[in-house]
């Protein structure tokens, strides 16, 4: 049963596509030297449509954060999501670059850092034996924190890093559509959706600030274009398009979230604790989602709880 009124939520679904994706604990000694490195780690990460991965913060943990959730070196540390499309022919290739050029030119260059696999899974990559090639012949295999890792000298002291970081299936591509009067109404509904979803251990939201003004179709007039603006949701196209326009009455801007996570029943309460919270926001017109028909995922996220099938 619904826990929230639906008058203004469209009966529709959001269509999620399976991923792999690696889940790393970045730690440091303070938050403002876990939050440059995590800042650098997850830039440019916004879309798989250009980016070379879709990588957010999960949560901050340890000290300052979850401290239910222990850091391996007992200092603050955050748990970062790193999401390849599982369509990809050379995904595990994609996810491990991804991974080795990011740690190593974000996290190995940031002050204090270290960086910790929290994926045991029969799949995974190398990746501390790979960066610790940086340490031309003087790094070495240790054994800290009860866990065995690289150590890499560097001039800053040493870069701690677990030998072995695991992959496994995930979810992209979760998201939710907010129609406002104006651009101040969109984006003040979109803010506490994810906000909400953000809460949420185990999902990730890629776009800065966890919102999309600049949600995309599939596809494209231009040949090299995989993906382009949505045309027909744009309000400053409402009356070029005439009848095409899918805008409803009295919206003048939609702000999109984007969720991705470890799984269709995580990403699924996330999106509905989503829609729960912004649901009070004034100017608010409608809240719907994006999909294609089934033609980009199988996994449907649906609007309205007593829709979802059981998982």
């Amino acid at each position: 049963m619904s826990t929230f009124p639906l008058d203004r939520v469209d009966d529709t679904y959001a269509e999620a596509f399976r991923s792999i994706y690696a889940e790393i604990l970045i730690t440091a000694r303070d938050r403002t030297w876990l939050d440059h490195a995590l800042h650098a780690a997850t830039g440019n990460a916004s879309s798989s449509i250009m980016c070379d991965c879709e990588a957010a913060v999960d949560r901050h943990v340890g000290p300052g954060g979850d401290e239910s959730f222990a850091t391996p070196d007992g200092r603050p540390g955050a748990i970062v999501q790193f999401h390849v499309p599982r369509f990809r022919k050379d995904r595990a290739e994609a996810l491990e670059r991804s991974l080795l050029v990011r740690i190593s030119q974000n996290v190995l260059t940031c002050a204090t850092s270290a960086a910790f696999n929290l994926l045991d899974e029969p799949t995974w990559f190398k990746l501390g034996r790979k960066l610790a090639y940086f340490g031309d012949g003087f790094q070495f295999r240790a054994e800290r924190y009860g866990r065995k890792v690289w150590v890499v000298p560097i001039l800053g002291g040493e870069f701690v890093i677990d030998r072995r970081f695991g992959y496994r299936d995930g979810i992209m591509g979760g998201n939710l559509w907010f129609f406002g009067k104006d651009m101040n109404a969109a984006l003040a509904a979109a803010e506490k959706a994810a906000a909400a979803a953000s809460k949420m251990p185990g999902v990730i939201l890629p776009f800065p600030g966890g919102v999309a003004a600049s949600g995309s179709k599939a596809g494209s007039r231009y040949k090299f274009s995989i993906a382009s603006t949505y045309e027909a949701f744009c309000p400053t196209l409402r009356e070029q398009l005439g009848e095409k326009s899918k805008l409803p009455p009295g919206v003048g801007s939609v702000m999109e979230i984007i969720l991705n996570g470890r799984d269709l029943p995580t990403l699924t309460k996330a999106t509905h604790a989503a829609i729960a919270a912004s649901l009070d926001t004034p100017g608010l017109v409608r809240i719907s989602a994006g999909n294609y028909g089934g033609r980009l995922g199988k996994s449907f996220i649906y609007l309205h709880p007593e829709k979802q099938p059981p998982v």
